[in-house]
């Protein structure tokens, strides 16, 4: 079977300040046509990061490459605890 992992930039913005930048992060998709709000709501969960207000996304590329077991991912076991979906931003 094929697995793929989203490679992405990332601003996270925190309701109760502060900032988050990455560049060329990556996290275990499902497929290889993921939404991007898939992405960030995959990338804050894989952190289990609290309070966040908004995921400005970008330079997003699909790759096909084995899945690293990204925590809240396709392939992570037990089911790890819901984080609320970030609002996502595209650029």
């Amino acid at each position: 079977m094929t697995e793929f992992r989203a490679s992405f930039d990332a601003t996270v913005t925190f309701a109760n300040g502060g900032r988050l930048d990455v560049e060329g992060f990556r996290v275990d998709v499902p497929s290889n046509d993921v939404a991007p709000d898939e992405v960030a709501h995959l990338f804050v969960s894989s952190l289990s990061l609290l309070m966040v207000d908004e995921v400005l996304i970008s330079n997003i590329a699909i790759v096909e490459e084995p899945h690293k077991g990204t925590w809240a991912g396709p392939s992570a076991g037990p089911v790890p605890p819901v984080i609320p979906a970030p609002r996502t931003r595209v650029l």
